[in-house]
């Protein structure tokens, strides 16, 4: 059993907030200067940019492919299980992709070769990012219906995108691309956050007694959910790091950030803004 104290009287709702605003903000700079740079906020993957993906099983070592495939625009290769390269490529013109092809049947026959065309990678970008805001305005409709209050929702609604924007930011970092599994990871992590999110302002504006055994009470039910998903991510984070599945290591990297930064996010943040929120109402 978890035995976890939560002590929200010992600092004021500015103090609480001003942590995750601070860390949000430099994330913002960061994703806006990636935006400036490289036109977009995070490095896309092969789904989104367009290339070739080349899967052969071979004892060649990472060093001989990228000799052998230096005459194309390589982007990385990295090793999965009984043997297999996983080698990639960004967008070339169709005399290259025949090129390359030719080059892989010469010497790997059983070579699996896949391309994601320009075009086609841009309109899968469009279509993940139009997932992500149209489960967000159906994430924030959801909340306000709800809570029928603005603060609380807004508070939700904050708290969540924070979330959203600060893991980001930790994947630019970390050089993970964006790809449809780490968009998916994001579409899970929204709802995620405001789940924890939702019980906390539950909790808070309709349970009865005081605000801070309240809190303590969501804290300790939120931390438990929270630790638990966190374990299971990290297990699944390392048996992908065994078996060298690549996709699936990014996207429990992706969760891993977003749970730890929702804890931020949730007990602090979201914590802070219902703080001011109850001491103003009962104020009045």
């Amino acid at each position: 059993m978890v035995n976890v104290g939560y002590d929200i009287n010992r600092y004021s709702p500015r103090q609480m907030v001003s942590i995750p605003l601070a860390i949000f903000v430099v994330a913002c700079a960061l994703l806006a200067v990636n935006t400036l740079t490289t036109g977009m906020p995070v490095e896309t993957g092969i789904d989104f940019a367009g290339g070739t993906a080349i899967t052969v099983f071979t004892p060649d070592s990472t060093e001989s492919l990228e000799s052998y495939f230096s005459a194309f625009p390589l982007v990385g290769i990295s090793e999965g299980i009984s043997g297999g390269k996983y080698v990639k490529f960004g967008p070339m013109d169709d005399e290259s992709f025949h090129d390359l092809s030719a080059l892989v049947s010469s010497r790997y026959p059983d070579a699996k070769v896949d391309q994601i065309g320009e075009t086609f990678g841009r309109t899968l970008h469009q279509q993940a990012l139009l997932a992500l805001l149209f489960s967000f305005a159906g994430m924030s409709v959801v909340v306000f219906i709800a809570f029928r209050s603005a603060i609380p929702s807004l508070a939700v609604i904050i708290s969540a995108f924070s979330d959203i924007v600060i893991t980001a930011a930790c994947m630019s970092l970390a050089g993970i691309p964006l790809s449809l599994g780490t968009t998916a990871a994001l579409l899970m992590l929204i709802g995620y956050s405001v789940d924890s999110d939702i019980l906390l302002t539950t909790r808070t504006l309709k349970r009865r007694g005081k605000l801070n055994e309240k809190l303590e009470g969501a804290f300790r039910t939120g931390i438990i959910m929270t630790t638990t998903t966190l374990s299971a991510i990290a297990a699944m984070w390392v048996v992908s790091l065994i078996g060298q599945v690549q996709i699936i290591a990014e996207i429990s990297v992706v969760l891993l950030f977003g749970l730890v930064i929702d804890l931020m996010n949730t007990w602090l943040l979201n914590a802070g803004l219902m703080k001011w929120y109850i001491l103003r109402r009962d104020a009045q």
